[in-house]
């Protein structure tokens, strides 16, 4: 695909500046505006790659190519009789011009504005394509994989037909050869490099903060054209959310993709913010001799947050042109950058390596200490935050629905990796929140806090401003109203009477809603609207799992029986917990495993020394791991090494 600033005639230098810089060690190579992937392609065979765009064409691309580590199978378009999803969606008859075909009643001839982007063919033909995925994706034929591998071989297909002198800023106003081809998808190659690797479609200086690995290789824009108006077609086909588009080349808002890196007065403190944050200990930039940032900036920056000592710069001849003004040849120079970062790594939390099970050998996977999870803003009793490096390597791979089956904070299920998830709790109020924060924008969310803040003075100390708080969102309660209460509440906690009325006193110079709280919300609330999440709230009994097939997976963490966190005691406000709702688990846990369907269990066995017998006795069918637990956890109010903490699974 053409695409500004493609790095593809650079690759080898790219490689030359990591190699003569680098031990060989390096495990995790990231591309943070990544584009059509093109460097995150070239290094996905030695390297676990994440990759990154703002441009959600772009991610479409990635996902298919970076995230994806194998040709999709399309096992259900196939038990329908469709063997070749390429061939069907190019043969199929495709004749009539339906209500929905944007792209043809927007970008051909066919429209009232007779726009000439594409022929009227080949527009239809895009459609045709376009709203079949969707619709095969609506009815479960697809699974992720399958559908932005599809997705991305329609993208890649539509400059081939495209009338246009490279970009989508403008189309020509005479037909170009290439428009009168017959529309025909790409079929993409994979490379399998045996790690999950990782795409987002995210703002670089956002996702910064939570990502972190070996190598970093930054590739911003480097001049005042702005990417979103040169590829709006693209990104209308990609998302195909029927925007409102104006002018005479029918552009779509793209206010919020305008990027810091393409203004003159911003862009450097774009670049430093993302030195400063980079997580990373070798860092690669490329800029043009034509950018908007001197050069001295750049090296002021890298220095500033790298080992100067480190600091390198290849000028590297990309072509020459002729100058429009004066007929003199130029000479276009790309420039690589390196530095060395010192970066200062945490232990990771939990020790794996002496993990211990019962009639079980090990399924334990060192626990990569690169690998961050996003922490839930909610603070739960009995939060798995903390085990997440222990208990995810655990699961399944390639599950096609999670069920999250007592949700609670939502830190398992917001973390899963699977086609789609589904979070389900009984506390409404918890639901209702994280339905909330999928629903409305971040700005709205955040606004909202932020009112409340100020309009009553909340602070550590002002325990008035509090009450009166409480006393009005008791009266009228809303979902975010009730996130800035628990924000200055004793512990973070949701705690509700039997009237469900919140009833968690004031945290006296401990809760506030800090820049921390703040960047995990927005972390939070960008990850569940970039992945296929459910949040429903039913007891786990009236939830239907019959549908439920081997490729699914449901994790449990139960409230436990045997310790005295406030979900037991009736502090909730919501159902309690006991024997019987313990017995009825066990026995829905078996019917799961009769059915083929794999299950984890998250659990005590001894606490305080109590132990928990019917779970002892019951746990004797499966397989138990016993997780490492060197952290104190104030649900508990008591050091973890006074419980078995175990993960129960049935595969």
């Amino acid at each position: 695909m053409r695409y500004i600033g493609s790095k593809v005639a650079l690759l080898d230098s790219i490689e030359y500046v990591i190699k003569e810089n680098t031990s060989g060690n390096e495990k995790i190579f990231c591309d943070l505006f990544s584009g059509t992937a093109s460097v995150a392609k070239h290094f996905k065979n030695k390297y676990e790659v994440i990759s990154n765009d703002f441009m959600y064409f772009s991610y479409v691309l990635q996902k298919a190519t970076i995230e994806n580590n194998h040709i999709p199978d399309f096992k259900k378009l196939k038990k329908i009789g469709i063997q070749d999803p390429f061939k069907f969606l190019e043969e199929s008859t495709c004749n009539k011009v339906e209500e929905n075909y944007f792209i043809t009643r927007n970008y051909s001839p066919y429209g009232e504005t007779h726009r000439m982007y594409v022929s009227v063919q080949n527009a239809m033909r895009i459609d045709y394509i376009r709203s079949t995925i969707e619709a095969w994706k609506n009815e479960n034929l697809l699974n992720q994989d399958e559908y932005f591998y599809l997705l991305a071989s329609l993208i890649e297909g539509v400059p081939f037909v495209s009338n246009i002198t490279g970009t989508y800023g403008a189309y020509l106003k005479n037909w170009d050869k290439r428009a009168y081809k017959n529309f025909e998808m790409i079929r993409l190659d994979v490379e399998n490099n045996g790690h999950r690797n990782k795409c987002y479609n995210r703002d670089a200086s956002e996702l910064i903060l939570e990502i972190s690995g070996d190598i970093l290789y930054l590739d911003p824009p480097y001049n005042s054209r702005q990417y979103a108006p040169n590829y709006h077609l693209l990104e209308t086909i990609s998302r195909y959310d029927a925007p409102k588009i104006k002018g005479v080349t029918g552009m779509r808002n793209y206010d919020k993709q305008k990027s810091a890196f393409c203004i003159k007065k911003d862009v450097a403190n774009a670049f430093e913010d993302i030195m400063k944050k980079a997580d990373f200990e070798h860092i690669v930039l490329s800029y043009s001799s034509e950018g908007i940032m001197s050069f001295s900036e750049i090296e002021e920056i890298m220095k500033k947050y790298g080992i100067a000592e480190t600091y390198k710069k290849y000028n590297i001849q990309y072509r020459k042109y002729k100058s429009k003004i004066n007929n003199e040849e130029k000479i276009l120079y790309e420039y690589l950058f390196y530095i060395r970062k010192d970066v200062q790594r945490e232990k990771p939390m939990l020790i794996a390596e002496n993990t211990i099970s019962y009639n079980y050998k090990s399924r334990m996977k060192p626990s990569n200490k690169n690998k961050k999870f996003i922490k839930s803003p909610l603070n739960y009793i009995g939060g798995k935050y903390k085990l997440l490096p222990q208990i995810m390597p655990l699961f399944p791979k390639d599950i096609n629905l999670f069920i999250d089956l007592f949700s609670g904070g939502g830190n398992v299920g917001i973390n899963a990796e699977a086609d789609k998830i589904l979070c389900n709790d009984i506390n409404t109020k918890i639901i209702e929140l994280f339905n909330t924060f999928k629903n409305r924008s971040t700005e709205e969310v955040l606004k909202q806090i932020d009112l409340n803040i100020q309009k009553y003075s909340l602070s550590k100390t002002n325990e008035e401003g509090f009450l009166r708080f409480r006393k009005d969102y008791n009266k009228t309660p809303d979902p975010i109203d009730l996130y800035t209460l628990t924000c200055y509440s004793f512990n973070y906690q949701f705690r509700f009477n039997n009237s469900h009325e919140y009833n968690n006193p004031f945290g006296r110079n401990r809760s506030q809603f800090s820049e921390r709280m703040r960047n995990n919300l927005i972390s939070v609330m960008n990850r569940i609207r970039e992945i296929d999440i459910i949040f429903s709230s039913k007891d786990f009994m009236e939830l239907d799992l019959t549908t439920l097939g081997p490729q699914d997976f449901v994790y449990c963490d139960p409230p436990y029986l045997i310790t005295t966190g406030s979900y037991n005691d009736g502090n909730r406000g919501f159902k309690d917990w006991g024997e019987e709702e313990e017995s009825d688990l066990y026995d829905l846990l078996d019917y799961l495993n009769k059915k083929n369907i794999k299950f984890a269990l998250s659990n005590v066995l001894s606490h305080k020394g109590q132990i928990n017998k019917s779970l002892l006795e019951w746990s004797k069918k499966y397989h138990v791991i016993h997780l490492n637990y060197n952290y104190i956890n104030s649900s508990y109010n008591t050091k973890r090494g006074e419980s078995d903490e175990v993960l129960i699974i049935n595969y």
